[in-house]
């Protein structure tokens, strides 16, 4: 198999496009800006194929001597960035499973789930997960790169937010052994079958990022148990169907995408032109819809959110003047997200977290923070 732009099936990206995809990637997972600069640098000096991953591990290796296995689980994922295309990513992404758990046991309530679904198994992490405690969940997914162990803040907090969190990976991330493609709208409904009733009967939110939006979104137009979706740059249509589109994506993208599919480019191309959400699925979604679009997004063209505003029932997004995931906004797309959650929930902490995006949003010296409402055809900004 080749990746989308003649990339070899176990081949990755060209380090200039690694570089740049990772600084948002290492961002995100805490790692520091002198960590990345050196690691960058070392790589550079080395030359070799297995420069990416064999660097990263030596960092994780200096954390776990340290005693910080959160630190080197972080590190070890970037290892294995953008997917285990070689033997040294994929010993990485073990790694990382290892570190996390070790971290996960000397912090309480978290716990693995090993689910077999009708096209595969898939691994997650649990905090909360107590049925008779009658608390709402937070399924949360990263995207195509993401592996749930980027997601122990959500499960550290899963008792001050009065919720029980599972974080997982979408098909062919990390532990999941599903193929993304078609059939892969049906995994969220069937994990929540899976985890069962009691564990649902409160209300279900998803925080699902990128592609796993799409999912996300997908699940909420036919599944009553799902009562809101927070996502950033989901795409639900261009990507999917739009050669033009498709033809722009980076390397890195349609790489990775070729490997979770486990397809040849043109029937790649074929099979995820179904997973676009038309303007009747779109109706369908009755739940709110709360999405981080970036205006300099090299993946998600604009028409993407768009779109969503015109033909969702309860949709609000927040716009940054930033690429794709909007990595110098971190920190702001981390707040809006969980204002939006915590105002789901009806939580009073949320009206605090809404004045606090204010104050910020003021102070940006570039005026580069947009939000807007669209509800039932309506559009406000404030």
């Amino acid at each position: 198999m080749t990746g989308t732009t003649g990339t070899p099936a176990g081949a990755t990206p060209p380090l200039a496009e690694l570089a740049g995809f990772a600084a948002l990637h290492a961002k995100a997972l805490g790692i520091t800006r002198t960590e990345l600069r050196q690691g960058l640098a070392a790589i550079r000096r080395d030359g070799t194929p297995d420069a990416w991953p064999r660097t990263w591990n030596r960092l994780a290796a200096h954390h776990q001597r340290a005693d910080r296995p959160l630190h080197a689980c972080r590190a070890h994922v970037l290892a294995r960035f953008p997917y285990p295309a070689d033997e040294h990513r994929r010993a990485a992404g073990d790694l990382a499973v290892r570190a996390f758990d070790t971290w996960r046991r000397s912090h309480g309530d978290i716990r693995r789930l090993e689910l077999t679904l009708s096209s595969g198994t898939l691994t997650a992490w649990a905090a909360g997960l107590e049925p008779r405690a009658g608390r709402p969940l937070l399924l949360v997914m990263g995207g195509i790169i993401s592996v749930k162990e980027q997601w122990a803040p959500f499960l550290a907090a899963a008792r001050r937010l009065g919720v029980a969190v599972v974080v997982t990976e979408m098909p062919g991330v990390g532990e999941n052994t599903h193929r993304y493609g078609p059939h892969s709208v049906e995994m969220i409904p069937e994990l929540l079958d899976e985890l069962g009733a009691a564990h649902c009967a409160a209300g279900v939110q998803l925080v699902a990022l990128s592609f796993a939006g799409q999912l996300a979104l997908s699940a909420a137009a036919e599944d009553p148990r799902i009562t809101a979706v927070h996502t950033v740059g989901a795409p639900t249509d261009g990507i999917f169907r739009d050669p033009a589109v498709w033809a722009t994506l980076p390397r890195t993208t349609t790489a990775t995408l070729a490997h979770l599919a486990q397809r040849e480019p043109p029937q790649l191309e074929k099979e995820l032109a179904t997973l676009a959400l038309d303007e009747q699925a779109l109706a369908r979604v009755r739940v709110p819809v709360r999405y981080v679009a970036s205006r300099r997004d090299e993946i998600i063209p604009r028409r993407e959110w768009e779109r969503l505003a015109e033909h969702l029932p309860d949709f609000t997004w927040v716009e940054f003047d930033d690429v794709h995931g909007s990595p110098a906004h971190l920190a702001d797309t981390r707040l809006w997200l969980l204002h939006g959650v915590l105002d789901a929930l009806g939580d009073r902490r949320a009206r605090a977290l809404a004045a606090l995006l204010a104050v910020r949003g003021r102070a940006d010296r570039g005026g580069t923070t947009r939000t807007r409402a669209a509800h039932h055809g309506e559009r406000s900004r404030t």
